[in-house]
């Protein structure tokens, strides 16, 4: 009795199981910034239908963005440590538009562009930052068609910036349905 009574007090004492993805997000030390506005012509966000597009993203923190060529100014710890803060800045958006990560069926495609000197080759170590964060919140769902691209310069001399396509589940409820359509902004 005294074994099926600590074994039960273990079962209460542990954490629960991070089950959303801002709980797997949490779990890993991450926390979501406030997401960017636009500071041109543009949405950071359309949907349609059951997809969210999200338009080219760098990091929220302009303070903190990693500004540089790959290759040349910076190393690629760095480009992937800045990829990591395009995907938060990217995953705030995506909860500012829908109401919650929980939301998102899988994603669909990544463009990943990345500033990087002419002799640069290691486009894909850089996204894997952007990716394997994706992964930490979705799993396997987080994984989409990914293309990552040498770019011979950004705005601003960003280091990395990204553009994707996720699916969204269906609206939690019959009073959500009919805004899929909007241009949210």
């Amino acid at each position: 009795m005294r074994h099926m009574m600590a074994a039960a007090a273990l079962v209460l004492a542990a954490p629960a199981a991070a089950n959303t993805p801002e709980e797997r997000l949490a779990a890993a030390g991450h926390v979501l910034p406030a997401p960017v506005r636009p500071v041109a012509v543009y949405a950071t966000r359309v949907q349609a239908g059951d997809l969210l597009f999200l338009s080219g993203h760098g990091e929220c923190d302009a303070k903190r963005q990693a500004r540089g060529k790959l290759g040349r100014d910076l190393t690629v710890e760095e480009g992937r440590a800045s990829a990591e803060r395009v995907a938060l800045c990217m995953l705030a958006t995506i909860r500012d538009a829908v109401g919650g990560l929980d939301r998102v069926e899988r994603v669909v495609r990544i463009l990943g562009f990345v500033n990087a000197s002419q002799d640069f080759t290691q486009h894909p170590q850089v996204m894997n930052g952007f990716s394997e964060l994706f992964v930490t919140a979705f799993g396997e769902a987080g994984k989409g068609a990914r293309s990552a691209v040498g770019a011979p310069s950004l705005p601003g001399n960003i280091a990395v910036e990204v553009e994707a396509v996720v699916q969204l589940k269906p609206p939690p409820g019959p009073e959500a349905r009919g805004r899929d359509s909007q241009i949210r902004r």
